[in-house]
């Protein structure tokens, strides 16, 4: 047993509203540099939606991941022999139209102006060209647009829905989105580790965070058509690829990363597993149908005494064991299972879980007036407006019985909380339906306290880091002083 420590995240669908001051928060602190306009490495999108960049779950268009073949794993988008041919060109990097042409304003134009009839108004100028654009695309350019022909019509994730099921998503009366925020899942199989042929890429060991040596990297952007998630970017100015930090820096000091602590829903939740990392690669090469259960059988009990002795072996902490045993997300993904890896057929392993959102019941028109299919309190999980398949192509790698699940328990909880508060559900019902959930009085009050009344540390189990015994014992410690942060402590050139 190899035992590892890796800070992980869950992000509570449910909770989400939209707001993008995650998105915001991460924009203004690390990509707001030339070269990283159109960088997002938080972004929040609307599903059904192709989202950021366009149709990035489509692995038919892109070849990001892995796949099992023949008891191996081996990358889709490269390997030895293609790297020669894909060095300077790779053909399955998205193209800025999959993105967008980031753009400023002509301000002076406001003041400059010749008189006319009009007030001036601040034209779009490319910041890639500097010449005027028309502009056709954006970040979240597609928010909102549930129903949609050109974005929800267009999301991967409808593969394996029938015509009835699809037009459903579409139908006025039965109109449904739901947000889907998403930063670098910091797997633990990435892919774009894997595919840097200068070994920039790599994961820190004590706690699984996965960054970019800007000093190795040689901008060949295997990584970013590697990560089936996209969440790797080229900087067009530094010639250099960057990607989410998961603000290290400010964990390192005990404060959580800037997009979790700036959400406005209190969405986010933030701890440390520990895993058994030889099982890894035995892992990833499973049958789909195996994977989510497989990848959480490799994160270990915390307060198991073998665990224990193997984490202190491996020169794990005491403080990091014990922050293991309060982590939140090890209650979400291994005790309650509500909280499941997005996409789990790319066989990255990723380390950011979701709990998949309750959706509104579905509704028909008769007469000019809309009816509920479902009188019932809380609907049923199945007459809910988003199909269980779009769901399970999102969460569960195509197979709805683990999304099923997550979703019976959720519900179960608002029964059991509904006959406490309210008093309109009996105790009889509301146990019927905790039983039926696997769910227990004391695990659905668990559920909900960690959920509605959880308090900031809480939400946030930052484990110490102590990065007195990652620096080298025989480097001064002066020198590494400035090294906390992203990028160069000079100016980075092209080429370098």
């Amino acid at each position: 047993m190899n035992v590892r420590s890796q800070v992980a995240m869950v992000f509570h669908l449910d909770k989400c509203i939209g707001c993008h001051t995650c998105s915001i928060a991460c924009k203004n602190i690390w990509t707001d540099r030339k070269g990283a306009e159109y960088m997002w490495w938080n972004n929040v999108e609307t599903k059904p939606g192709t989202g950021y960049p366009t149709a990035w779950e489509d692995q038919e268009k892109y070849n990001g991941g892995w796949e099992a073949q023949n008891g191996d794993l081996r990358l889709k988008s490269t390997s030895k022999t293609k790297t020669v041919f894909n060095i300077f060109h790779h053909p399955h990097v998205p193209t800025m139209d999959d993105y967008y042409e980031p753009w400023t304003y002509d301000y002076q134009h406001l003041f400059n102006a010749p008189e006319g009839a009009d007030q001036p108004t601040a034209r779009p100028l490319s910041m890639v060209t500097g010449e005027l654009i028309n502009i056709k695309a954006g970040p979240n350019w597609d928010d909102d647009l549930g129903g949609s022909p050109v974005y929800a019509e267009n999301d991967p994730n409808l593969k394996g829905l029938d015509a009835a099921q699809r037009e459903q998503l579409s139908a006025i009366e039965r109109l449904v989105f739901f947000y889907f925020p998403r930063i670098c899942n910091h797997c633990l199989n990435p892919a774009c580790v894997a595919s840097c042929p200068s070994g920039a890429l790599y994961k820190r060991g004590e706690d699984g965070i996965v960054l970019l040596d800007q000093n190795r990297c040689r901008g060949w952007r295997s990584c970013v058509a590697a990560c089936p998630y996209k969440k790797t970017f080229f900087n067009w100015f530094t010639g250099k690829s960057e990607k989410c930090i998961l603000c290290f820096p400010r964990l390192e000091t005990g404060q959580a990363p800037a997009c979790f602590h700036s959400c406005v829903g209190r969405i986010r939740y933030l701890g440390v597993l520990l895993y058994d990392a030889e099982r890894l690669e035995r892992v990833a090469k499973l049958p789909l149908e195996e994977l989510i259960e497989a990848q959480r059988s490799m994160i270990l009990d915390p307060f198991d005494p073998e665990v224990i002795a193997a984490a202190r072996a491996n020169g794990i902490h005491d403080s990091v064991i014990a922050s293991a045993q309060k982590s939140p997300v090890y209650k979400f993904v291994k005790v309650w299972k509500i909280a499941l890896p997005p996409h789990i057929e790319f066989r990255t392993l990723p380390m950011l879980f979701y709990v998949p959102p309750m959706a509104p019941v579905m509704a028909r028109k008769e007469n000019g007036s809309v009816h509920n299919i479902s009188e019932d309190l809380f609907h049923d999980i199945d007459d809910a407006r988003v199909p269980m398949k779009f769901l399970a192509n999102l969460f569960g790698g195509g197979h709805e019985g683990k999304v099923r699940y997550a979703l019976r328990k959720q519900k179960a909880v608002r029964w059991y909380r509904r006959s406490l508060t309210v008093g309109d559900v009996d105790a009889e019902t509301a146990d019927r339906m905790l039983h039926e959930a696997d769910c227990t009085r004391e695990e659905a009050e668990a559920i909900y306290r960690l959920t509605s009344l959880c308090t900031f540390d809480e939400r946030f189990v930052i484990p110490p880091m102590h990065r007195e015994e990652a620096i080298e014992m025989m480097a001064d410690p002066l020198e590494h002083k400035q090294n906390v942060g992203f990028g160069f402590l000079t100016g980075p050139r092209r080429g370098l």
